[in-house]
């Protein structure tokens, strides 16, 4: 465990993020509130009239600090904010803060609002099992917190300097293990991602260890903020990165690197980033909890509209979000890709999903995917191997689907969305091995590379 909280502490976290400083984008701890309109109000509608709701409904507050980074993930988030679909349901005072870093967001929820910190916000799994744990808090200090909604399913990819292509840097890898060793002995590859043992982290390790490289042994792993990646690549210190949306493209658009895959091709229909908040602020405040996530809710109805996705484009561009041009968010909005060595993608099946997916609600809270992500912590040493044993009684606590279900049927979902079970069943990866979370040792003892004895 000591490894582990070696790993993550401030110190690494810091040297790293600030090797080139001048070359972040987002600035301070908590970054600028968005204005109305995001600095783009042309493309915005006016936000919606407070509905008239019942008063066993009404929320206990109507103020909230979400946090959100500016990735494809934080539109539920932003659409929910500028469309008023929290105002709606009596939330008219949710204030968005950018968060400069995961790290960032880590800290701010720590203190929370009160502190001038966020009471919750968008997270990389398993973030806020760790968080609940004091396994990545100052001073190990335990921070309850509750998951109570995925965000999307799909929106990232694994991005690779121009300089190896035509070098079998793709999907499958076979072809570039000794690209690997070659560098192994000189100048190893190096790869980024935005915080470590989780999402990001977790897609690239998966990706690496089902081509047999060993993300370990054979390549240099390193923690950059999201809006640094493009530049570190630019400047020829990193070979690859795992991040979200817009970053992964605007890379190839910026003729800088090109797309080795899409972690839809990596899992088909994946849980990407979720909705968490600090348990005491939930506690506290139930009803506003649930107004927030009828908020979220619609607002994921609304992206899941291809036909709207232009307008999110535009709205999430704006200067006080994202900060870059629509065209670099419509495309792959639209499922439409180019993966800049040639390889072009045309498949709305590909694109990001807010709602429903190939294999069901997206929305939802699936504990199964909680277990999926905690076993890949024990897979590679990050967490100790008792987890296996007690990792359901740490998703029973974390893990709030009761919480989704009762705001989905406040909100009128049919009950046909809303699913019965807490696990979404078997996975099944693009490397053939299969994740059944009632069998997660038998998982474990499948995967080749790993750091565990199973």
């Amino acid at each position: 465990m000591s490894d582990f909280l070696n790993q993550i502490s401030r110190r690494k976290f810091i040297v790293t993020a600030t090797a080139s400083a001048g070359a972040v984008l987002l600035k301070g701890c908590l970054g600028n509130p968005p204005e109305p309109g995001g600095g783009n109000a042309q493309t915005q509608s006016a936000v919606q009239p407070v509905a008239n709701i019942s008063p066993e409904l009404a929320p206990e507050t109507k103020t909230v600090k979400l946090g959100y980074i500016p990735i494809v993930e934080s539109a539920p988030l932003i659409i929910a904010k500028e469309k008023g679909f929290f105002a709606k349901y009596g939330m008219t005072d949710v204030e968005l803060s950018k968060q400069a870093s995961w790290g960032s967001a880590r800290d701010n929820v720590e203190i929370g609002s009160a502190g001038g910190g966020i009471d919750g916000g968008q997270w990389q799994m398993p973030m806020p099992h760790l968080i609940t744990e004091g396994l990545i808090t100052k001073g190990n200090q335990k921070i309850p917190m509750y998951v109570l909604c995925q965000l999307i399913t799909h929106g990232n990819g694994i991005a690779i300097a121009n300089k190896h292509i035509g070098k079998g840097v793709s999907l499958q890898l076979a072809s570039a293990k000794s690209l690997f060793t070659e560098l192994k002995s000189s100048t190893p590859f190096t790869a980024a991602f935005t915080f470590p043992h989780v999402n990001q982290d977790l897609w690239i390790r998966y990706w690496l260890a089902a081509g047999g490289i060993d993300p370990d042994a054979d390549v240099k792993l390193l923690t950059v903020p999201a809006a640094q990646t493009v530049a570190n690549m630019k400047t020829g210190t990193m070979d690859a990165f795992s991040t979200g949306d817009p970053w992964p493209y605007r890379l190839v658009k910026d003729k800088i690197g090109f797309m080795a895959a899409l972690t839809a091709e990596i899992w088909k229909n994946h849980p990407e980033e979720y909705f968490a908040m600090r348990a005491d602020w939930v506690d506290k405040n139930p009803k506003a909890t649930k107004a927030i996530l009828k908020g979220i809710m619609e607002a994921q109805q609304w992206l899941d509209n291809f036909d709207n996705r232009k307008e999110a484009a535009a709205i999430l561009s704006g200067r006080n979000y994202f900060n870059l041009p629509a065209d670099i968010l419509a495309d792959p909005f639209q499922g439409k890709y180019d993966m800049g060595d040639g390889r072009k993608i045309d498949d709305k099946s590909m694109a990001a999903y807010y709602w429903k997916d190939g294999k069901g609600n997206v929305s939802y809270p699936y504990k199964s995917h909680d277990l999926w992500f905690i076993v890949e912590n024990i897979r590679w040493g990050f967490l100790p191997k008792d987890y296996l044993a007690k990792a359901q009684t740490l998703i029973d606590k974390v893990n709030r689907e009761d919480i989704w279900k009762e705001a989905a049927k406040e909100a009128g979902i049919p009950a046909a969305e809303i699913p019965t079970s807490t696990s979404r069943g078997v996975e099944e990866f693009f490397d053939g091995v299969k994740f059944d979370p009632a069998k997660p040792e038998e998982y474990l003892k499948s995967l080749k590379i790993k750091k565990v004895s199973v």
